[in-house]
Parts: structure tokens; C-alpha cells; sequence
């Protein structure tokens, strides 16, 4: 590695956004502490009475608490009427207002995408798993109104979601012979109105300060210096991308994403927007060590998703400086420019990319699909790490929890008696559901990534237009497998993010990423309620010389060892054909069509 990459911006850049999201991780962890857990706040006198509004309107009754098999039913069925009500809004969006560019309508412009029924259901899953896998472009398919009522609505409440599952696990190490998590229409509510809507006010603000477009009116022709006429796209950007950024959802308005200038114009608002993907998931370590009094614990976990989150970091960006040794030869600079925004650079762009997949969030800044193998490993490595770096709004620390009650049973049985995690004793039941969650997860990767390696269908088949999945690869070979991996990680890790090189919008796609959404998110949250509705019968049992202690370096240590281990004994295989592979026909000049 060489001196100069710890001489030069990209590591200033690094290192000031990891202090940036230290300082913010703790009041911002804290607050959200006190709002879950009734406590007043700065913004209470204002939003008190909307929230109690919003129970008298929807018929809740905030005092009154859940079991675990309740709390799961709610939130099925959240879902389920929020799917419904968006695949029937995505149907019909050419009958509905703010359309001006028709889509959906006979006067469609050329070159739109159908709305689809397969392309509709991906569409719903996608958004409200809070996965926003896009294999369309918002600027193409859908309306001012679908942007804003159909996936900025999502973009809120399956986030929120994912929070309320979030703190009814914390709740379960935090109380004793219960049985009682809390009310998920309360912590959806709360999560909504005091956490995500004034962030989004906050950054939406600041946003347009920095000239992302917020517009209702229809695209506009100009003519440029040379004479020839440009349509600029219009829309309301800047109150679609906080929401965006901070729900982990990372669906672009323009297909670009935030490599486009109208949503990520100037190397501050990449820098901020950086920031609100992971502010939320890092201030979850703050609530979890403030709810269940243990704070050592929240930053013992900060400083694993910290650590893993610098490392990748570093490797993607001396990758991208190193570059290939083909396009060196020719060039003298070197370093891998290739699908990079000139605006942002090198540094920039290899940070956004670590951060995009060490969340779930997905949002680009640059085409991942033109980063280097190693650097495509570092990314692949993110996602199938379960979301466990930083991880999603809720959905994070839900998977890093579940992480850490392995860590603890393999620990307990090294000396030889029953596993506590913070208090609570984990036995098989607990044990169990773990598994369930991370075998479903990562056999959903690799069994729906070797069927589209492996499917055929006729050349006139409604599954596959062009007659077989790999049809669709931009890529063959080594690179053409990770840009496979790479989808079917995103949609089971529910990030949405994409190589770009899969023409992925087939009805095969469409329908399989879809189910793998569903997978990689229910089989998730449901698992943790179940376990949160075990633990939170159990009695807190006293500290003892035997108790394995879940803070500091010693813990910190095993749980890096066992994300890296389970991730590579999962899918050490299907990497090393992959980008592995493809790191060392680079290395030896070796290009393929």
C-alpha cells in the first residue's frame, strides 16, 4: 500500500466523516432513546398533539401493550395494506394528477417503461421491504405523485417499520417477566413524527441550498450555446432525497442517482448526504446502550460496525487509486476514473460506495459495476455480511444483535456453560430462530442466484423475453457471476444497489427479486420478534466471574471473527468465481469479452 494514500485527501475525507458520525451517534441515539420510550423532548410541545391526533383518527390506544405474536401480526398487516394500497396506485397512475409527462397514458413519451404487472409487484416489494431496488428509472416510469405518495410514503413507513421492530427487541433484554414489547402503531407513529419527518425538514433545507431541484412543473427545453435543444428534468427532488438517504431506502428520483447533479450537486451535500445514510443506524448503538443500561455494550458495537466500515474503506479506495495495470500502462496518472463523477473523484466515490453497502440504503454515487474486482469484493462482502456494518434503519442493529447472540452461544460453549447475552439467558429457542434467519438469508442468495445462472426458457417466453436469464449479463464470465451475486445479495439484504451491468426489468427479475425482498426481510424481523418475545419473559440473571462480558476489546474481537467467519464459510465459494477470480486475471492482463 503506498504512503501517499495515507498522505492524501481520500483518508482526510475518511477520517473526517468518521468523526462526524461519532459526534452525532450519541445525541442522536439518546434522543431517540427518550422518544421510544415516552419521555419528553425539544419537539414534544409541537408534536404531542398531532400524535395523539393521529391514535384518536386510527383508533389506537397508546397504553395499551403487545405480545410478541401480536406486535408481528400488526406489522404483517401494516405491510400488507401498505403493498396493496401501492400496487394499486402504480396500476393506475395514468388516471391520477401531477403526470405531466403521461405516464401510464396512451400519450406516453417514447422511450418510458410500461408499468407492468410483474414490474408493479416488484416495484411494491421492493419499497415496502425498504429494499428500493430499481431495475426501472424513476424519471421514466413514474409520476410526480407515484414519486411522492407512492415511494417517499414507503420510504417513511417501511423504515419505521423496521425501527419498531428495532426497540421491541431492545425492550425484550430491557424488561423481565413481561411478556410485553410495546405497541407498534405507538413506535411507528413516534419513529414517523419525531425522528425521521424533522430530519427529512432538516435535510430537505440544506439540500436545496446546495441546488437540488424541488419543482412540480413539467421538464423544460432550453437551447444551448451550440443551438441545439436540451430538456432539463424537473420534479420534487429535494424533499424525496433525505427521506432517501435516511430510511435506507436509496431509491434515486433520477436514475442516475445521486451521481446526478439535481440530487447530489456539490461535494458538501455529498458529504451530508453520507452522512443521514448512516446517522440513524449508528445512533441505534446509543439507544440500545441508554434502554437497556448498558452503555459500554452500544459502543462496543459502534466500534465494530466502525472498524469493519473503515477497512473496507480503505481497501476500496487504494484499489480505485491503484487502478488496473492496463489502463496504467497507458495512463499517467493511473487510479480507476472509470464510471466515477468527475466532481467527486476517486476518494469520494470509494467511501460513497463502502457506505451505500455497509447500509442498506443502495443509493450510488458512482457505477459500482466499474470499480475494480477487489473493490467489488469488498462490496459483495458488505452486503452478504447480513447488514451487520451499520445495516438499515432498525433492520441494522436487528441483524447485529442476532449476531451477537451467536457470538455468545459459541463463547458459552468454550467454557462450557449457558450463553447471557446483556442479562438474559439464550437457550435452543433463541438459538433456533436465529438460524432460521441466517440459513433462509443466505440460502436465498445462492439458491435464486444459481437458478438464473441455470434457467431457460423458450425465446418467446413471458418469464425471459430474451430466452434466458444470462441473457440479460452486460458481462460474461467472472464479472458477469458478480454482477449476478450482487443483485440477488441486494435484494435479500433488502439494499437495493445494483453493478448496473444486469438488464434486470424481465418479468424473471422482476419476480424473483421481489421474493427474495420478502425473504430477506420477514424472515429477519419476524425471527427477532419471536426472540424478543422469548427473552422478554425471562428474569435478568446476575453477573457472575463465568459471565462472558459483551463489551470491550476481548467481545469486540469475537464478533468481528464470527461476522467474517460465518460470511466466508456462506459464500467464500461463489466469491472466489467471482470477483476473486476476476482480481487475478486482472493482475495477470488477462481480459475477457
Amino acid at each position: 500500500m503506498k504512503l501517499t494514500l495515507f498522505l492524501s485527501p481520500g483518508l482526510w475525507q475518511l477520517a473526517a466523516f468518521a468523526v462526524f458520525l461519532t459526534l452525532l451517534t450519541k445525541p442522536l441515539g439518546l434522543y431517540m432513546a427518550d422518544v421510544f420510550e415516552g419521555r419528553r423532548t425539544l419537539l414534544s410541545r409541537f408534536l404531542v398533539p398531532g400524535e395523539r391526533l393521529i391514535y384518536r383518527v386510527c383508533g389506537v390506544d397508546p397504553e395499551r401493550q403487545q405480545e410478541w405474536m401480536a406486535y408481528a401480526a400488526s406489522c404483517l398487516a401494516f405491510s400488507l395494506v401498505s403493498a396493496l394500497f401501492f400496487y394499486v396506485h402504480l396500476r393506475l397512475q395514468g388516471l391520477l394528477p401531477l403526470n405531466p409527462r403521461g405516464f401510464g397514458t396512451p400519450s406516453a413519451p417514447s422511450g418510458s417503461t410500461p408499468m407492468t404487472p410483474d414490474l408493479a409487484f416488484n416495484i411494491v416489494t421492493s419499497f415496502v421491504t425498504n429494499t428500493s431496488w430499481q431495475a426501472w428509472s424513476g424519471e421514466t416510469t413514474l409520476s410526480y405523485l407515484s414519486q411522492m405518495l407512492g415511494i417517499a410514503v414507503q420510504s417513511f413507513t417501511s423504515a419505521a417499520a423496521g425501527m419498531a421492530v428495532a426497540v421491541a427487541l431492545i425492550r425484550s433484554f430491557a424488561r423481565q417477566d413481561s411478556g410485553l414489547l410495546g405497541n407498534f402503531w405507538v413506535d411507528v407513529t413516534r419513529s414517523v413524527l419525531y425522528i425521521l419527518l424533522p430530519l427529512s425538514f432538516i435535510g430537505a433545507l440544506f439540500l436545496c441550498s446546495q441546488g437540488v431541484v424541488q419543482s412540480l412543473r413539467p421538464w423544460q427545453k432550453s437551447a444551448t450555446v451550440e443551438g441545439a435543444v436540451q430538456t432539463i428534468p424537473l420534479g420534487p427532488v429535494a424533499s424525496q432525497e433525505p427521506i432517501k438517504l435516511l430510511s435506507s431506502d436509496g431509491g434515486g428520483f433520477f436514475n442516475a442517482n445521486s451521481a446526478h447533479p439535481f440530487e447530489n450537486p456539490t461535494p458538501l451535500s455529498n458529504f451530508v448526504e453520507m452522512l443521514l445514510i448512516l446517522a440513524v443506524p449508528a445512533g441505534f448503538t446509543a439507544t440500545l446502550g441508554r434502554m437497556v443500561r448498558e452503555q459500554r455494550h452500544g459502543w462496543t458495537l459502534f466500534a465494530v460496525m466502525m472498524f469493519l466500515f473503515l477497512a473496507g474503506s480503505c481497501i476500496v479506495t487504494w484499489s480505485e487509486r491503484s487502478g488496473s495495470p492496463a489502463v496504467n500502462a497507458a495512463s499517467a496518472d493511473g487510479g480507476n476514473m472509470e464510471g466515477k463523477e468527475v466532481r467527486f473523484g476517486i476518494p469520494a466515490s470509494s467511501i460513497f460506495s463502502v457506505v451505500s453497502t455497509a447500509s442498506s440504503d443502495g443509493a450510488v454515487n458512482s457505477m459500482h459495476d466499474s470499480f475494480t474486482p477487489l473493490s467489488g469484493l469488498v462490496q459483495l462482502f458488505n452486503l452478504k455480511t447480513g447488514e451487520v456494518i451499520f445495516g438499515g434503519t432498525g433492520s441494522g442493529l436487528i441483524s447485529m444483535m442476532l449476531t451477537c447472540l451467536v457470538t455468545i452461544f459459541i463463547a458459552g460453549l468454550m467454557v462450557g456453560r449457558t450463553p447471557e447475552y446483556l442479562g438474559k439467558k439464550i437457550e435452543a429457542r433463541e438459538m433456533k430462530l436465529v438460524m432460521i434467519s441466517l440459513v433462509a438469508t443466505g440460502a436465498a442468495i445462492l439458491i435464486f442466484s444459481a437458478a438464473t445462472v441455470l434457467a431457460r426458457f423458450p425465446v418467446s417466453s413471458y418469464w425471459n423475453p430474451p430466452g434466458a436469464p444470462i441473457a440479460n449479463l452486460g458481462n460474461r464470465g467472472p464479472h458477469g457471476l458478480s454482477e449476478i451475486l450482487y443483485a440477488n445479495a441486494s435484494a435479500v439484504g433488502t439494499n437495493g444497489g445494483a453493478f448496473a451491468g444486469l438488464n434486470a426489468n424481465t418479468p424473471w427479475f422482476n419476480i424473483t427479486l421481489g421474493l427474495e425482498m420478502l425473504v430477506g426481510r420477514f424472515l429477519v424481523l419476524l425471527p427477532a420478534l419471536g426472540i424478543a418475545g422469548s427473552l422478554v419473559r425471562k428474569r435478568l440473571v446476575p453477573i457472575t466471574r463465568g459471565t462472558v462480558s459483551a463489551h470491550g476489546f476481548l467481545f469486540g474481537g469475537l464478533l468481528v471473527g464470527t461476522i467474517g467467519i460465518v460470511t466466508a464459510l456462506t459464500f467464500f465459494p461463489t466469491l472466489s468465481l467471482a470477483p476473486i477470480a476476476e482480481h487475478y486475471l486482472m493482475k495477470s492482463g488477462i481480459s475477457l469479452p
